[in-house]
């Protein structure tokens, strides 16, 4: 049976519902908290689904808001402000999925795929909640992250009760979460194990799928096969988790997963979205770029009522979750209490432009026309609009030697930097960067970072891309400043032919100033330490290249390295 108790949140009395059990309708149950006023009388709710525990997500009642890099800051805090949701009138009902915190049932690691779908659950929690006594009927959701890609879910099976969704932060296309241009990405581990400032999720009964579907005999092979990448071999915790897989088994499944396909796909959100009619709020901000895509993909698949919001840089918010409630609680104002302030009445699309900090709006992404001009790498390292005229026998290209990290922590970088810009240039959307290179192995990585460079010497990363030399391919969904690659299967690169990759540069808004350049760098690793990484967890890296590479880039007339970037119509002097 429930507890019901009060309690006092800095001066405001709260009831608090604790272990309510909810049926799903596999006889499974669900075990949630619910908190709202102390006054009678049912209230719209605010729904919160994770694996990541309702106990940790109370700790937002007593925990102030940390910001990286604070040693408190808790990556799974997600639910949002729980004394807040409360002051607004909404009831705030957290709950544990399945296989998880107090829950019962059996969850999959990967919740893309296998066993019972969240949204599956989620639409029979909805349900249980807008029958309750407490609640009006009217039913919306809240959490950032991982319970935003359940607000995602949840509203492609239906519910109902469920009237719209506000998702921020949410992660989407699960294969493009985890391997950033195929190469593979540390934090969603981190998340799930509880590593590098994450509590992880407070799972019972995980089920690893490769372990289900296939024998002893073939999960050998498998390992094995995926140790031969020396990439893999070299990194302590990837050796860790394959030849010791249980209590590992959400990322022992991703790491045996390293292409693209029917994995990742069963339930892809971006792809389920189509089934969506109810109103979604879509908000994301700048420093992440690999969630800014899948979320203006989703933008662009949904149709019906909807917003992007895409706020400002740094990238990680605070823990608890305590941003954008304000555009939150507008949102469910209109939607689940039927007031009318005008939030219709606004730009589908807002967009925050790093530099001349202003607000662009407009009925789609991008937000304002773009014309995709190049600059190209050129001699001395610098980066300009005329293309190189000389051939590869004068413009002779630039290289370096990367050692795998088990000989040397020092991280070789290229840069390439334009002149000072005399007038405001306006960037707006993805890009991409054509990099000629001949490499001495059958593959490395490449990996950009785009910097924003004051004339004080104080930088902001704008945007990054990054690509398996090996999934180099591109698909029929490319165009100019825009490629993608399917990353369906690996083709080994010929040592000593030279190549051009097509790296995909996350969506990005920023004006530089007069005075400030646009520099661009390039290694086949992250440095270890730099502006952008102290604002990320410990984990928010990529597994480095394991064997040593010598790599030539070619930046000459028959090679014409470049970028292709989004200049608005009031970029680089246009109106």
């Amino acid at each position: 049976m429930a507890d019901f108790r009060t309690l006092d949140a800095g001066g405001q009395p709260i009831a608090v519902r604790k272990d309510l059990r909810v049926p799903m309708r596999d006889g499974v149950t669900l075990v949630a908290d619910a908190y709202h006023g102390v006054e009678d009388g049912p209230r719209p709710a605010l729904v919160a689904l994770s694996p990541y525990g309702k106990e940790l997500q109370s700790l937002a009642l007593t925990t102030p808001p940390q910001r990286r890099p604070s040693p408190m800051w808790d990556g799974c805090i997600e639910a949002g402000d729980i004394a807040r949701v409360v002051g607004q009138d909404y009831v705030h009902v957290i709950g544990d999925l399945r296989g998880a915190g107090d829950s019962g049932g059996e969850m999959i690691g990967n919740y893309n795929a296998g066993g019972v779908s969240p949204g599956r659950d989620a639409y029979d929690f909805i349900e249980w909640v807008a029958e309750q006594p407490w609640c009006d009927g009217n039913v919306g959701m809240i959490g950032i992250s991982y319970f935003g890609s359940v607000q995602v879910l949840a509203a492609a099976e239906s519910p109902p009760h469920l009237k719209a969704i506000f998702v921020s932060g949410g992660h989407y296309d699960f294969y493009e979460t985890t391997y950033h241009g195929g190469v593979m990405w540390f934090m969603p581990r981190a998340a799930r194990e509880g590593r590098g400032g994450d509590s992880g999720i407070a799972q019972t009964n995980v089920k690893s799928r490769m372990q289900a579907e296939h024998s002893p005999e073939e999960l050998e092979r498998l390992v094995e096969q995926r140790l031969a990448d020396p990439d893999v071999a070299a990194w302590p915790n990837l050796v860790h988790v394959l030849k010791y897989p249980k209590n590992r088994e959400l990322w022992f499944d991703i790491v045996l997963n390293e292409l693209d396909g029917e994995w990742y796909e069963e339930r892809n959100p971006i792809t389920l979205a189509k089934n969506i009619d109810i109103p979604v709020h879509l908000q994301i901000d700048q420093g992440r770029g690999w969630t800014l895509d899948g979320t203006i993909e989703l933008f662009n698949t949904l149709k019906g009522p909807k917003k992007l919001d895409i706020g400002s840089y740094p990238p990680m918010q605070s823990r608890p979750f305590v941003e954008e409630h304000d555009k939150m609680f507008r949102w469910y104002d209109y939607w689940l209490k039927g007031i009318d302030n005008g939030v219709l009445d606004e730009p589908a699309v807002t967009v925050f432009v790093e530099g001349s900090r202003e607000r662009v709006t407009g009925g789609q992404w991008p937000p304002r026309e773009v014309e995709h001009r190049s600059l190209y790498l050129r001699p001395r390292r610098a980066l300009s609009f005329e293309p190189e005229a000389m051939g590869v026998e004068q413009a002779v290209p630039d290289g370096f030697y990367q050692a795998p990290l088990t000989v040397t922590d020092k991280v070789e970088i290229l840069s390439w930097s334009t002149a000072p810009f005399e007038e405001d240039t306006e960037l707006i959307g993805p890009g991409a960067a054509h990099v000629f290179a001949e490499i001495d192995q059958d593959d490395t990585n490449f990996v950009l970072r785009m910097w924003d460079s004051a004339p004080d010497g104080s930088r902001r990363l704008v945007t990054t891309g990054y690509l398996k030399a090996s999934h180099r391919e591109l698909d029929e969904r490319t165009t100019e400043g825009n490629p993608y690659h399917p990353h369906t299967r690996a083709v080994p690169v010929e040592p000593g032919r030279i190549e051009e990759y097509v790296l995909r540069l996350y969506p990005f808004a920023a004006t530089f100033r007069p005075g400030h350049r646009l520099i661009v760098e390039l290694s086949n690793a992250e440095p270890l330490s730099d502006e952008h990484n102290s604002l990320l967890p410990p984990d928010a890296f990529h597994l480095p290249v394991g064997r040593p590479v010598t790599h030539k880039i070619y930046r000459d007339a028959a090679h014409p390295s470049r970028l292709v970037l989004p200049f608005t119509m009031r970029g680089a002097g246009k109106e």
